[in-house]
Protein backbone atom coordinates (compact mmCIF):
# COMPACT_ATOMS: atom_id res chain seq x y z
CA UNK A 1 0.00 0.00 0.00
CA UNK A 2 3.20 2.59 0.96
CA UNK A 3 4.96 1.10 -2.45
CA UNK A 4 1.54 2.13 -4.52
CA UNK A 5 1.05 5.84 -2.50
CA UNK A 6 4.79 6.68 -3.14
CA UNK A 7 4.24 6.08 -7.06
CA UNK A 8 1.12 7.59 -7.32
CA UNK A 9 3.14 10.77 -5.59
CA UNK A 10 5.59 10.65 -7.90
CA UNK A 11 3.87 10.55 -10.83
CA UNK A 12 1.68 13.44 -9.93
CA UNK A 13 4.87 15.43 -9.01
CA UNK A 14 6.36 14.44 -12.26
CA UNK A 15 3.05 15.98 -14.03
CA UNK A 16 3.34 19.21 -12.39
CA UNK A 17 6.87 19.89 -13.31
CA UNK A 18 6.01 19.23 -17.13
CA UNK A 19 3.12 20.88 -16.94
CA UNK A 20 5.38 24.18 -15.69
CA UNK A 21 7.97 23.67 -18.20
CA UNK A 22 5.64 23.30 -20.88
CA UNK A 23 4.02 26.56 -20.00
CA UNK A 24 7.29 27.86 -19.75
CA UNK A 25 7.64 26.79 -23.78
CA UNK A 26 4.63 28.78 -24.54
CA UNK A 27 5.08 31.38 -22.82
CA UNK A 28 7.17 34.57 -23.88
CA UNK A 29 6.64 35.50 -19.83
CA UNK A 30 9.79 35.05 -17.59
CA UNK A 31 8.45 32.42 -14.65
CA UNK A 32 9.47 33.66 -11.98
CA UNK A 33 10.82 30.88 -8.98
CA UNK A 34 11.45 30.88 -5.16
CA UNK A 35 15.28 30.11 -4.93
CA UNK A 36 16.34 27.70 -2.21
CA UNK A 37 16.73 28.90 1.49
CA UNK A 38 19.64 28.48 3.09
CA UNK A 39 20.77 25.36 4.80
CA UNK A 40 19.98 25.53 8.43
CA UNK A 41 17.56 28.84 8.30
CA UNK A 42 13.75 28.98 9.70
CA UNK A 43 11.78 29.21 7.09
CA UNK A 44 8.50 30.11 9.96
CA UNK A 45 10.75 33.61 10.48
CA UNK A 46 10.77 34.77 6.88
CA UNK A 47 8.33 37.94 6.84
CA UNK A 48 5.38 37.12 4.82
CA UNK A 49 6.58 40.25 2.44
CA UNK A 50 9.25 37.78 0.44
CA UNK A 51 6.17 35.19 0.14
CA UNK A 52 5.20 37.19 -3.71
CA UNK A 53 8.27 38.17 -6.07
CA UNK A 54 8.80 41.66 -6.16
CA UNK A 55 9.62 43.71 -9.07
CA UNK A 56 13.46 44.11 -9.91
CA UNK A 57 15.24 47.44 -9.56
CA UNK A 58 15.63 49.38 -12.74
CA UNK A 59 19.08 50.46 -11.73
CA UNK A 60 20.14 48.43 -9.24
CA UNK A 61 23.68 50.27 -7.43
CA UNK A 62 26.74 47.82 -6.81
CA UNK A 63 26.32 45.96 -3.16
CA UNK A 64 29.80 45.49 -1.27
CA UNK A 65 30.55 41.79 -0.89
CA UNK A 66 33.17 39.95 1.64
CA UNK A 67 36.55 40.53 -0.31
CA UNK A 68 35.80 44.48 -2.12
CA UNK A 69 38.16 47.00 -0.97
CA UNK A 70 37.60 50.79 -0.82
CA UNK A 71 39.48 54.34 0.09
CA UNK A 72 37.67 56.29 2.40
CA UNK A 73 38.83 59.86 2.67
CA UNK A 74 37.90 62.77 5.26
CA UNK A 75 38.08 66.28 4.13
CA UNK A 76 38.76 67.80 7.20
CA UNK A 77 40.59 65.07 9.06
CA UNK A 78 43.18 63.16 7.00
CA UNK A 79 44.57 61.34 9.88
CA UNK A 80 41.73 59.15 9.35
CA UNK A 81 42.31 58.39 6.12
CA UNK A 82 41.97 54.63 5.45
CA UNK A 83 41.93 51.56 2.77
CA UNK A 84 39.42 48.85 4.25
CA UNK A 85 38.31 45.46 2.84
CA UNK A 86 35.00 43.56 3.87
CA UNK A 87 36.06 40.35 5.93
CA UNK A 88 34.18 37.32 4.98
CA UNK A 89 31.71 38.21 7.87
CA UNK A 90 30.81 41.38 5.90
CA UNK A 91 32.55 43.59 8.44
CA UNK A 92 34.67 46.16 8.11
CA UNK A 93 37.43 47.17 10.70
CA UNK A 94 37.87 51.09 11.21
CA UNK A 95 40.21 53.30 12.76
CA UNK A 96 38.92 54.97 15.67
CA UNK A 97 35.85 52.97 15.13
CA UNK A 98 36.01 49.35 15.47
CA UNK A 99 33.93 46.62 13.77
CA UNK A 100 31.23 47.90 11.59
CA UNK A 101 28.89 45.36 9.38
CA UNK A 102 28.62 46.69 5.17
CA UNK A 103 27.93 43.91 3.30
CA UNK A 104 24.82 44.56 1.17
CA UNK A 105 25.35 48.19 1.00
CA UNK A 106 25.65 50.53 -1.67
CA UNK A 107 28.01 53.25 -1.92
CA UNK A 108 25.45 55.78 -0.66
CA UNK A 109 24.61 53.27 2.24
CA UNK A 110 28.13 52.74 2.90
CA UNK A 111 28.62 56.87 3.39
CA UNK A 112 25.77 57.04 5.54
CA UNK A 113 27.17 54.31 8.07
CA UNK A 114 30.99 55.48 8.32
CA UNK A 115 29.32 59.09 8.91
CA UNK A 116 26.98 57.71 11.85
CA UNK A 117 29.95 55.70 13.46
CA UNK A 118 32.37 58.39 13.25
CA UNK A 119 29.80 60.92 14.68
CA UNK A 120 30.93 59.26 18.22
CA UNK A 121 34.31 61.10 17.67
CA UNK A 122 34.06 63.44 15.05
CA UNK A 123 32.00 66.66 14.37
CA UNK A 124 29.80 66.38 11.33
CA UNK A 125 32.67 64.28 9.47
CA UNK A 126 33.16 64.85 5.80
CA UNK A 127 33.68 61.31 4.46
CA UNK A 128 34.16 60.53 0.26
CA UNK A 129 33.98 56.67 -0.61
CA UNK A 130 35.89 55.31 -3.73
CA UNK A 131 35.47 51.35 -4.53
CA UNK A 132 38.91 50.32 -4.97
CA UNK A 133 38.89 46.22 -5.38
CA UNK A 134 35.48 44.83 -6.46
CA UNK A 135 33.59 42.12 -7.90
CA UNK A 136 33.45 42.69 -12.11
CA UNK A 137 30.39 41.68 -13.44
CA UNK A 138 29.75 38.41 -14.63
CA UNK A 139 27.84 35.65 -16.60
CA UNK A 140 27.29 31.80 -16.03
CA UNK A 141 27.34 30.15 -19.06
CA UNK A 142 26.47 26.27 -18.94
CA UNK A 143 24.98 22.80 -20.42
CA UNK A 144 25.64 22.37 -23.94
CA UNK A 145 28.26 25.39 -24.60
CA UNK A 146 31.59 24.69 -25.64
CA UNK A 147 33.25 26.32 -22.51
CA UNK A 148 30.98 26.19 -19.37
CA UNK A 149 32.24 28.64 -17.24
CA UNK A 150 32.08 32.03 -15.41
CA UNK A 151 32.71 35.40 -17.61
CA UNK A 152 33.67 38.76 -17.13
CA UNK A 153 31.20 41.35 -18.92
CA UNK A 154 32.83 44.19 -20.63
CA UNK A 155 29.88 46.53 -21.34
CA UNK A 156 26.60 45.08 -23.03
CA UNK A 157 26.32 41.63 -23.84
CA UNK A 158 23.25 39.82 -25.01
CA UNK A 159 22.44 36.22 -25.05
CA UNK A 160 23.09 35.26 -28.44
CA UNK A 161 27.47 37.10 -27.48
CA UNK A 162 27.26 35.51 -23.98
CA UNK A 163 26.55 31.74 -26.27
CA UNK A 164 29.40 32.94 -28.76
CA UNK A 165 31.82 34.17 -25.88
CA UNK A 166 31.16 30.56 -24.43
CA UNK A 167 32.69 28.88 -27.08
CA UNK A 168 29.13 28.36 -29.03
CA UNK A 169 27.11 25.66 -28.96
CA UNK A 170 28.00 22.18 -29.01
CA UNK A 171 26.19 19.76 -31.36
CA UNK A 172 23.90 18.31 -28.67
CA UNK A 173 22.74 21.67 -27.91
CA UNK A 174 18.94 22.18 -28.41
CA UNK A 175 19.09 25.72 -28.95
CA UNK A 176 15.62 26.45 -28.96
CA UNK A 177 15.40 26.25 -25.68
CA UNK A 178 17.92 28.16 -24.07
CA UNK A 179 16.98 29.16 -20.13
CA UNK A 180 17.73 32.70 -18.69
CA UNK A 181 17.87 32.79 -15.14
CA UNK A 182 17.99 36.08 -13.20
CA UNK A 183 17.79 36.63 -9.71
CA UNK A 184 15.11 39.01 -8.87
CA UNK A 185 15.92 39.50 -4.82
CA UNK A 186 17.39 36.88 -2.43
CA UNK A 187 13.98 35.04 -2.27
CA UNK A 188 13.43 34.43 -6.08
CA UNK A 189 14.45 33.96 -9.51
CA UNK A 190 13.11 35.06 -12.93
CA UNK A 191 13.71 31.93 -15.92
CA UNK A 192 12.85 32.29 -19.25
CA UNK A 193 12.96 30.12 -22.54
CA UNK A 194 14.44 31.56 -26.01
CA UNK A 195 14.26 30.53 -28.86
CA UNK A 196 17.76 31.11 -30.31
CA UNK A 197 17.20 28.82 -33.55
CA UNK A 198 14.70 30.72 -34.46
CA UNK A 199 16.18 34.27 -34.16
CA UNK A 200 18.88 32.69 -36.53
CA UNK A 201 16.43 31.35 -39.01
CA UNK A 202 14.94 34.28 -39.24
CA UNK A 203 17.83 36.80 -39.14
CA UNK A 204 16.40 38.90 -36.69
CA UNK A 205 17.71 39.63 -33.14
CA UNK A 206 15.51 42.22 -32.00
CA UNK A 207 14.43 39.53 -29.42
CA UNK A 208 18.07 38.91 -28.31
CA UNK A 209 17.65 39.91 -24.63
CA UNK A 210 20.45 41.88 -23.15
CA UNK A 211 22.14 39.99 -19.81
CA UNK A 212 22.90 41.72 -16.46
CA UNK A 213 25.32 40.90 -14.36
CA UNK A 214 24.93 37.40 -11.88
CA UNK A 215 22.40 36.31 -15.08
CA UNK A 216 22.87 32.36 -16.01
CA UNK A 217 21.98 31.12 -19.21
CA UNK A 218 21.42 27.04 -19.77
CA UNK A 219 21.49 24.81 -22.87
CA UNK A 220 19.77 21.77 -22.43
CA UNK A 221 20.53 18.90 -24.52
CA UNK A 222 18.18 17.53 -27.49
CA UNK A 223 15.94 15.20 -27.66
CA UNK A 224 18.57 13.15 -29.73
CA UNK A 225 21.13 13.43 -27.63
CA UNK A 226 19.37 12.10 -24.68
CA UNK A 227 18.60 8.92 -26.88
CA UNK A 228 22.08 8.60 -28.01
CA UNK A 229 23.89 6.56 -25.41
CA UNK A 230 21.05 4.04 -25.49
CA UNK A 231 21.10 2.86 -29.08
CA UNK A 232 23.31 -0.31 -29.08
CA UNK A 233 25.95 -0.68 -31.37
CA UNK A 234 25.52 -3.88 -33.26
CA UNK A 235 21.53 -2.65 -34.43
CA UNK A 236 23.18 0.66 -36.02
CA UNK A 237 24.53 -1.22 -39.52
CA UNK A 238 20.84 -2.03 -40.23
CA UNK A 239 19.77 1.89 -39.47
CA UNK A 240 22.68 2.88 -42.16
CA UNK A 241 21.72 0.61 -44.95
CA UNK A 242 18.12 2.93 -45.17
CA UNK A 243 18.74 5.56 -47.71
CA UNK A 244 17.27 9.02 -45.90
CA UNK A 245 13.79 9.89 -47.62
CA UNK A 246 12.66 6.33 -47.71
Amino acid sequence: MIRQVKFLVGILVAGLVLATVCAAQNSSAPVIVASAAPSGSDSSSTPSTTSTPQFEVRQPRYQLRPGDSFDVSFELSPEFNQTVAVQPDGFITLRGVGDVHVAGESVPELTTTLKKAYSAILNDPQIVVMLKDFEKPYFVADGQVAKPGKYEMRGNVTLTEAVAMAGGFTENAKHSQVLLFRRVNDQWVSAKVFNVKQMFKEGSLHEDPELKPGDMLVVPKNAISKIKPWLPSYGMGAYAQVPWGQ
